[in-house]
């Protein structure tokens, strides 16, 4: 049985739906409304239905896929212009510019940057592959990025050296950047071909849009926006027009990821370059490209990136354990403290600054604050003295001094009696007295 037309709330079947149980299709409707099921979960529904269905219940902005393997990575399907909102879905991704002769070194320095923060691992996922003109160097740049397992961008205009480039890449599933209302039919053809998602910019916001309205009528709708590079002003207002378009007005030609080349909207100045990847990794880069970046750079960039592409629903959490501090061993001091990151983090950088050994527990506190997850019954004696039996606290450490923090003293005589042999220290309010407070107790 098909369904004619789009109304599927019309549509009643006989028998009680395979897909929801109900005798009509109205609870299946709303439940595709709300994104608990998918389309193809009805079985009535004809192949050119779902297409048309499918097509109309999308996200304004499409969901694309890029790269392969361990390298592959989705943009776009975002719902929403506000984090507050809802959620945003696919996080930003960063990327460097390699070209010619410096391509060694940029590789290079890129391995520098990969560390773990709140259980995510902080690295620059693409790598921007420019053709400055000399298609033997570019050609060479694209073949020792490739070798660097990161995800690339070919940015090249000219056909010919993006067939040849393609032919060396293709395999990873990189984006080809660079189609424009002059070249936009050639370099479709060896998108389409390769099977890569295609990248489109021009001189201005209208042009970008025709070009795209021309693709689709070509049937690519595998597409980025690249926009621009003229100036900052007019790159950040195609970016936030674009987005706004897609997600209020429901213009879905508008409705793809975006690339911002930083490096080129502020060449040579890197801490500009910094400040324009914090505005566009708000405002609205799906994929943002500087010119380097240090491990300096990184770490408040891929701070901002976490918190940003994070469920503000759901607190982030580190993972409880015991974590050495300025090289503790067995025999160091204790101290507990939550699971919330933003305190792990504050608590963990006095404690490093004091200079003093300390092994600092981390308890499943639900993600809360101290006095939040005191409150909730979430930081108590019994669940410290629970975190210690699983952890095996007592066989991993000798030392019997435990700190625990100043807002909840009222847990001590707790702590002694729950954790015999146990010695509890009372911390300072604030983290920021932890340093006088940790040099004094060990004089």
């Amino acid at each position: 049985m098909a369904l004619k037309g789009l109304d599927i709330f019309k549509f009643t079947p006989k028998t009680n739906c395979k897909a929801c149980g109900n005798p009509t299709c109205m609870a299946f409707a709303m439940k595709v409304a709300q994104g608990a099921l998918s389309l193809d979960k009805c079985p009535h529904l004809s192949p050119e239905a779902l297409e048309k269905l499918g097509e109309a219940t999308a996200p304004p902005m499409k969901s694309i896929t890029i790269g392969a393997g361990e390298g592959e990575y989705r943009l776009g399907g975002e719902t929403v212009l506000y984090r507050h909102e809802k959620t945003f879905v696919s996080k930003s991704l960063y990327a460097v510019t390699v070209k010619g002769a410096g391509a060694d070194t940029a590789l290079a320095e890129l391995q520098k940057i990969d560390y773990e923060r709140i259980g995510e691992r902080m690295y620059v996922e693409l790598v921007n592959v420019e053709y400055s003109g000399d298609k033997a160097a570019f050609l060479d740049a694209v073949g020792k990025a490739a070798a660097a397992k990161r995800t690339l961008i070919l940015e090249v205009s000219d056909p010919d050296a993006a067939r040849a480039a393609l032919e060396l890449a293709k395999e990873g599933k990189p984006i080809l950047n660079g189609a424009n209302e002059a070249n936009f039919k050639e370099m479709n053809a060896l998108a389409v071909e390769a099977g890569v998602v295609l990248g489109v910019t021009g001189s201005s916001l209208d042009r970008i849009y025709e070009t795209i309205q021309a693709l689709e009528g070509l049937g690519n709708k595998n597409l980025v926006i690249d926009v621009g590079a003229l100036s900052i002003k007019d790159a950040f207002a195609n970016a936030v027009q674009l987005r706004r378009a897609s997600l209020k007005d429901g213009d879905r030609t508008a409705g793809y990821p975006s690339i911002v080349n930083v490096g080129k909207l502020a060449p040579g100045d890197h801490p500009l370059q910094v400040a324009l990847v914090s505005l566009f990794t708000l405002k609205y880069g799906s994929i943002i490209i500087l010119e380097e970046m240090t491990y300096a750079q990184a770490l408040p960039l891929f701070g901002l990136r976490q918190n940003i592409f994070t469920d503000p629903q759901k607190p982030m959490k580190v993972e409880p354990g015991i974590y050495p501090l300025n090289g503790a061993d067995e025999n160091a001091l204790c101290a507990t403290t939550v699971d919330f990151a933003l305190t792990y983090f504050i608590v963990s950088g006095e404690l490093e600054r004091s200079g003093v050994p300390i092994n600092l527990l981390i308890s499943d506190a639900g993600g809360y604050s101290v006095l939040t997850a005191w409150a909730a019954g979430k930081l108590s004696a019994s669940s410290i003295a629970k975190f210690f039996r699983e952890k095996d606290i007592e066989g991993k450490i000798k030392n019997r001094n435990l700190i625990i923090p100043g807002k909840v003293a009222v847990l001590k005589g707790e702590l002694e009696e729950n954790l015999p042999g146990w010695k509890i220290i009372v911390a300072p309010n604030e983290a920021v007295g932890a340093v006088k407070f940790l040099k004094e107790l060990t004089a």
